[in-house]
């Protein structure tokens, strides 16, 4: 089958690899119908996770066609149409039987936190879906039927970045009336924006340097914009527009911020886990006794982390990788009702063909590209 693997830093390619087989009874194996780059699969690219070797199938938003199940799977069959959720989760440990999905203890033999489809060997080293066929391990939990009548665009995002946006504003607290600053006018910041509102918020703020995104977010999510590249102090701006800082502020930039040109070195040096801009805006745009939601990826330790600001001003600081499967069917619900649409962020459909290409704008912000979703 055809697949676009991992051959090194920033080089991406689509290449002719082994089809995927039954290793386990609840495995299935799913004919990809549309499949979506992600920008956590950027810091795989730009080698800020470590553990991936050449040749490794990338990709974790993935959906598609039931081809094969192992013996033991009784929640699909061949033929249905499914989205596939991006944390490797068994269903019976502790952390899956108390909804954190993506800290399953038993799907990642390499490491402490659960496992992540195309994400690694440090997360599990399952193969990803940007693939023409992917192989499902406990195919009996993370797998959901998707109607026929909704397009694969419209249920696409399901497998990560619908429920992680919801999840950041609802673990991030926002409620009624409340002020929130979103870093990033990416997928997951757009989207967190429109879930911000969802949940009540009176003001919602975007934060990013590309105008063409900022316009996306002004045009689609209704947020006020913000380019931080205007400001030789952003926090000190966003907090006198809001009169003392936000209720919540929700980080969906991670370590592929700006960077300073030590932290350059440092990540380099695999001295320091990537940017922390992100972080420090957030410490300081946040009003005291608010929330900082972490949804952006992060890799290792950090130096100078900015924790006696959380500490001095009473903030609480919250973070990690969503339980996704504990969003899927209530998000499918609205969506189902028209309550909910997340499909205006796609700007690029592409055959998978052309994946080293999709990868290069979408890495590059080139052709005002937010989303790819590719075709195999």
């Amino acid at each position: 089958m055809k697949a676009l693997v991992y051959e090194g830093i920033k080089d991406v390619q689509v290449k002719n690899v082994e089809d995927p087989k039954i290793i386990n009874d609840d495995d299935a194996i799913i004919k990809v119908t549309s499949t979506a780059i992600c920008g956590s699969d950027l810091h795989l690219i730009h080698g800020m996770i470590p553990n991936m070797p050449k040749g490794f199938i990338l990709g974790h938003e993935t959906m598609g066609i039931v081809e094969e199940c192992g013996k033991d799977v009784k929640k699909i069959k061949k033929g249905d149409r499914v989205i596939v959720p991006f944390p490797v989760s068994c269903g019976h440990c502790w952390y899956c039987e108390h909804g954190l999905w993506s800290q399953c203890d038993l799907s990642n033999p390499n490491g402490e936190a659960g496992g992540i489809l195309g994400y690694s060997n440090t997360f599990g080293g399952y193969d990803g879906g940007q693939a023409e066929y992917l192989r499902v391990p406990y195919a009996n939990v993370g797998p959901t039927h998707v109607p026929e009548e909704l397009t694969d665009e419209q249920v696409l995002f399901l497998t990560d970045i619908l429920p992680t946006s919801y999840w950041g504003a609802e673990n991030g607290g926002v409620k009624k009336g409340d002020t929130v600053i979103v870093l990033g006018s990416g997928p997951v910041g757009l989207l967190t924006m429109k879930w911000a509102w969802h949940f009540g918020a009176e003001r919602v703020i975007a934060v990013d340097y590309l105008p063409y995104r900022l316009e996306h977010a002004k045009k689609y999510s209704k947020a006020e914009a913000v380019n931080f590249e205007d400001f030789d102090d952003t926090s000190e701006y966003l907090k006198d527009i809001t009169k003392g800082g936000a209720d919540v502020v929700i980080d969906c930039v991670g370590m592929d911020g700006k960077m300073t040109a030590f932290e350059k070195v440092e990540t380099l040096l695999k001295l320091q886990g990537g940017s922390k801009s992100a972080i420090e805006m957030a410490a300081g745009s946040v009003r005291k006794g608010g929330t900082v939601q972490l949804v952006g990826v992060y890799g290792a330790r950090y130096n100078m982390f900015p924790l006696g600001d959380f500490f001095a001003r009473n903030i609480t600081l919250k973070m990690g990788q969503c339980p996704a499967h504990a969003f899927v069917d209530p998000i499918l619900n609205l969506i189902s009702e028209g309550k909910f649409d997340a499909t205006d962020i796609i700007t690029h459909k592409l055959s998978l063909d052309k994946g080293s290409h999709a990868y290069e704008i979408f890495d590059k912000k080139e052709d005002n590209c937010i989303k790819v979703v590719l075709k195999p």
